[in-house]
């Protein structure tokens, strides 16, 4: 038998990964348009309760009283917990720094994730990858040119943020494996809801109608983008999939230009070349290896 003419579960995973970066963009370019008139926090709760508003009747029809994972439990408990925890952090931290700021702390996260995905999953460490984690992180730093200064208590919670959802990536890593992705996606949904209602409750603005297809579109696309990388990491490692995450930073030139006219500097097109370059590393070794490998 020959090798299969189709793309390896690996390159399919660093596929989604990037269109993962891209839809995580066109939700943060909402929350942008809707944080003038409503608090980060509340759109923070938003966010889950759209979704759960979308997924939850879907995970019913096709699973009935059976719509949650049963299998791990706590460790989709965990994942959710963490992402709820990454994405509160953040919105705090933004709020005393300045966002490039915010953002260059952040990116801790895939450097973390890449090395717990070898301490804790037992992932081989290549030098591709390391290649490929060093063009990222060089990119962004490009990108974002952080200033030196005093570590300021914001900055440290943007660090704790990208820590956070640095181990929400490798715990996903471990509940993905096992647990059907609509399963696995509800349950995200319905718990982060839950815990962002205190949140919700203490910054409410109750919704104009003219901005409810705002809301909804904050569901519909964080729905898409974390369905996909659910079934990234069913599907490649962690420590492949974690550079990929610096595709945010071009996702946000392209939503930033489109959306609200920002028009990119030589920085951000040097940086996001050295992005795009380091995702073709990954894409170029995994093509290689679904050509080369073995007849079965």
């Amino acid at each position: 038998m020959t090798a299969s003419s189709g793309l390896s579960p690996q390159t399919r995973g660093i596929i989604l990964m990037a269109a993962v970066a891209f839809a995580i963009q066109i939700v943060d370019g909402l929350a942008k348009y809707l944080s003038a008139d409503y608090s980060p926090l509340f759109i923070g709760w938003a966010r889950y309760a759209a979704a759960s508003i979308i997924v939850l009747p879907y995970a019913f029809a096709r699973h009935g009283r059976h719509l949650f994972p049963a299998e791990r439990l706590g460790a989709h408990v965990l994942r959710t917990v963490l992402l709820v925890t990454a994405m509160s952090l953040y919105f705090v931290a933004i709020s005393h720094i300045p966002l490039a700021t915010a953002i260059s702390a952040y990116f801790v996260a895939p450097v973390v994730a890449m090395v717990l995905s070898v301490v804790v999953l037992g992932e081989r460490m290549t030098t591709r990858k390391g290649i490929s984690l060093a063009l990222g992180f060089a990119g962004a730093m490009v990108i974002l040119r952080p200033g030196v200064g005093t570590m300021e208590p914001g900055i440290m919670l943007a660090l704790a943020s990208g820590l956070a959802f640095a181990c929400y990536m490798i715990v996903t890593r471990k509940a993905a494996l096992e647990s059907d992705p609509v399963k696995t996606l509800a349950f995200q949904c319905a718990l982060g809801a839950v815990l962002l209602m205190p949140q919700a409750l203490l910054t409410w603005s109750t919704p104009a109608w003219s901005d409810l297809v705002f809301f909804a579109g904050l569901g519909i696309f964080s729905l898409i983008g974390h369905l996909m990388l659910i079934i990234a990491f069913r599907l490649a490692e962690t420590s492949v999939l974690a550079p990929l995450v610096y595709l945010e930073l071009v996702g946000a030139a392209l939503i930033g230009y489109l959306a609200f006219h920002e028009v990119p500097g030589p920085a951000t097109v040097a940086g996001a070349s050295l992005i795009v370059f380091a995702g073709l590393i990954l894409l170029w070794h995994n093509k290689s290896a679904t050509v080369e490998e073995p007849a079965a």
